[in-house]
């Protein structure tokens, strides 16, 4: 049998229904398992052990009174939660000294939701600052490591979430993608990472990357669980007017039974690039096989405005920055620099101290981009560019359910081995272009490089079409079987 800390969703759901292990002992076993291994892991910024514990004990007393109501799917069940999503009463830093000291006094949406459906919500995990940056070696705090290798990153910007899951040192965690930031920390932790459609998830509360791109999604160690988070997540928010007045369908249902037979898989073409990782293209080959061996059939697309992606990603995303950053000014909560002598130095000076380097660096692009003169030909422009990527997705999807794709062009590198920022940048080069478009994506283990570092790969389904994106997902994982 495996140890507590090793479960997934579904396993401590059963063990829970059936009485064969308390809320309690999966919380213990996971303050246990944090201790023992997050010392060299790094991925927990701070653990509520005194509330996560009397969560556990209050789960555990409506179970034994069999009065779990039919909301409370998760009931005790404990999450990790990336540390830029405010939960009530925990600190929410975004790894960034500017927001260090700073307590949330209210739940985001998806926080609410886990609440309602009885989840416990244990621990804020690692990230890089104000979730800028593909290795998580930007956070102010720690370095997180790479569980399967501790040299090595474990991706960004959600690199806590998905070591923690990685490492078992969580059941599930919750992160946050804008260019990529759960899919390819997912592929290099070896554990299942879903960026749902945009709108498909609130915003609210979730402190704002860019706010056209950024999305709450589930990081787990099966497909099956990940179908089981975003139920809960997913939905329309009267606190968020990106969220759409739709139906949120039974995904667990929905990957009852999935087959690959009779879906058509798009190969974009743009995606097998020079420079791909001759160890990524050998794992990405064989999930294709595998997919055809299970029925799927294999259709090359195209989309043609790919190469533009990455310089659209670094228009828009930082512009976005520069204006939602702008709140964090020293006055009203956070970092407040005491060596000011008037208003504009006390604004300057704090975010000088507060604000990591890379975090000025996008807002100083963002801030350029945005200014008299340079609108237009950058940010408007870069604005029309993206629609015609959008474009493209819709015209693939056309003649495809879903497509297949490789996650990031290497397996996770060496801690400290990249320096260059632009090098940084190019490991969003596959999943920038579906966050662009707003569509969902996910990345599912998918073997090793060189037998040692986890690799995944990407499926892509049409916007709010999650539904589809987990059933191939499932498929896949069920043809693969067990790494």
């Amino acid at each position: 049998m495996s140890e507590l800390y090793e479960l997934g969703i579904k396993e401590a759901k059963a063990l829970l229904d059936k009485r064969e292990a308390s809320s309690e002992e999966l919380v213990r076993a996971l303050i246990a398992r944090k201790n023992a291994a997050d010392g060299e892991i790094g991925a927990y910024l701070t653990f509520d052990e005194e509330g996560a514990i009397n969560a556990a004990l209050e789960a555990d007393t409506i179970l034994a009174q069999e009065g779990r109501t039919a909301e409370q799917t998760l009931l005790g069940v404990p999450f990790g939660i990336k540390d830029l999503i405010n939960v009530a009463g925990q600190p929410c830093t975004c790894s960034s000294k500017i927001l260090e000291g700073y307590v949330s006094p209210y739940d985001a949406t998806v926080v609410k939701n886990l609440k309602a459906a009885g989840a416990v919500c244990a621990g804020r995990l690692n990230m890089d600052q104000f979730a800028m940056g593909s290795s998580t070696e930007t956070s102010a705090f720690k370095t997180t490591h790479n569980p399967y290798d501790l040299s090595r990153v474990p991706g960004g910007s959600s690199g806590g979430s998905a070591a923690a899951v990685g490492g078992n040192l969580a059941i599930a965690t919750l992160g946050t993608d804008t260019g990529g930031s759960i899919r390819q920390p997912a592929s290099f932790c070896n554990c299942v990472g879903v960026k749902p459609s945009y709108g498909r998830v609130s915003r609210f509360g979730v402190t704002a990357f860019a706010s056209s791109l950024d999305q709450v999604g589930p990081m787990t160690k099966s497909v099956e669980d990940a179908a089981l988070l975003l139920q809960v997540l997913a939905g329309h928010d009267e606190m968020d007017g990106t969220t759409p007045k739709i139906a949120v369908p039974d995904y667990s249902k929905a990957i009852e039974g999935a087959s690959l037979k009779g879906v058509r898989l798009g190969l974009p073409k743009e995606y097998f690039v020079d420079g791909l990782d001759g160890e990524v293209k050998r794992i990405t080959e064989a999930a294709i096989k595998t997919c055809t061996d299970a029925g799927a059939e294999i259709v090359e697309v195209s989309l043609p405005h790919t190469e533009y992606a990455m310089a659209v990603y670094y228009i828009v995303a930082p512009a976005e920055a520069s204006a939602n950053l702008a709140r964090f000014d020293g006055v009203r909560y956070g970092h407040r620099s005491t060596r000011s002598d008037s208003v504009f130095n006390l604004y300057t000076r704090s975010r000088a101290e507060g604000f990591g380097p890379e975090v000025k660096r996008r807002i100083i692009m963002g801030t350029y981009v945005l200014s008299s003169g340079y609108y237009d030909a950058y940010y408007g422009r870069a604005l029309k560019v993206r629609t015609l990527i959008k474009r493209d997705f819709d015209n693939a999807f056309g003649k495809v359910d879903a497509l297949i794709t490789p996650v990031a062009p290497t397996p996770a590198f060496k801690l400290g081995e990249v320096q260059d920022p632009v090098t940084m940048y190019l490991n969003d080069l596959f999943t920038i272009p579906a966050s662009l478009a707003g569509v969902c994506a996910a990345s599912i283990p998918a073997g090793f490089a060189g037998g040692k570092l986890p690799v995944g790969v990407q499926f892509i389904a049409p916007g709010f079409a999650e539904d589809t994106l987990l059933k191939v997902s499932k498929a896949y994982e069920d043809a693969r079987g067990v790494l």
